[in-house]
């Protein structure tokens, strides 16, 4: 039909006049300039942020006199809720910025909660021993917290997994914990230096170092959000997804759950003595 027919019919069935413009060439060809724009600003804003890394690494490398210029940079950092659901990240940063492809989540378990030395010596173990079975490449210089003592940590886990040619800085915050005021240990706690607050190597180290803190504090509250959000009788051997829905419609809810005594528990459908002994114990463990 012509544009004419169906202006005609659509103004009957909306009870007023409707016009139909057509410019299609028109139209496409505006969408395809503003694309077009957008995606150019986009590739000067991409080149732009990369040539400015590229140049903090080449700083970098000229600030702590080192032989070979850096390609990959590794920063580990610990989040946890009073030693809680411990997380542990790693970011690594290459000449082009961030690879977020290669970030790491670590959960940590099986040590005494707030203990961050052992917390950074299960994340750097489990890290670089994939590592060194060649599933990625080592970095060449590895970040991390001197503050916390975990400079040692590192050394110590290289020394026992053979970890070579991996340069570790050490960057403790100032007194008063603001950005320009950081010390970096380079290689040991002997060789202490201090970078100007407007060096484009230390926004670098800085730029990494928040963003290890970031992902660590992300880690950890989806850990969190993921432990409360659970059923407290996840866990339980010989109680899963229908056992679960049996004691929620016998009960009514958690709660009723939680104030059960065992022979309660024991009348509910498929659940044995023995699995309501477990039930309870779980329950109330704490």
């Amino acid at each position: 039909p012509s544009p004419a027919t169906i202006s005609e019919a659509l103004s009957k069935v909306a009870n007023k006049q409707v016009s139909i413009v057509h410019s299609v060439r028109a139209g496409r060809a505006r969408w395809q300039r503003m694309a077009s724009e957008t995606a150019s600003q986009n590739l000067s804003a991409r080149l732009h942020s990369r040539q400015q890394v590229e140049q903090r690494f080449e700083e970098l490398r000229q600030d702590l006199e080192l032989e070979n210029p850096p390609a990959r940079i590794e920063c580990f950092d610990i989040s946890h809720s009073s030693g809680e659901q411990t997380v542990a990240s790693c970011v690594v940063f290459d000449r082009e910025g961030a690879k977020k492809s290669d970030y790491r989540k670590f959960n940590i378990d099986g040590i005494t909660g707030g203990d961050d030395y052992a917390a950074m010596r299960q994340a750097l173990t489990r890290r670089y021993q994939r590592l060194t079975r060649g599933e990625a490449s080592l970095p060449d210089i590895l970040l991390i917290d001197v503050g916390k003592g975990q400079m040692t940590q590192a050394r110590d886990v290289f020394d026992a997994l053979g970890v070579q040619d991996v340069l570790i800085i050490g960057v403790a915050k100032g007194a008063t914990r603001k950005p320009g005021f950081e010390t970096l240990f380079v290689g040991s706690h002997d060789n202490a230096v201090r970078l100007p607050a407007d060096a484009g190597s230390l926004h670098l180290i800085q730029q990494i170092r928040d963003e290890a803190h970031r992902f660590a504090i992300t880690g950890h509250r989806a850990r969190r959000a993921k432990k409360r959000n659970s059923s407290p009788l996840e866990g339980i051997a010989g109680i899963g997804p229908k056992r679960r829905q049996q004691l929620l419609k016998h009960f009514g809810g958690w709660q009723e759950i939680e104030r059960a005594s065992i022979d309660d528990l024991a009348k509910v459908p498929g659940i044995s003595k023995k699995i309501a002994e477990d039930i309870y114990a779980a329950l109330h463990s704490a």
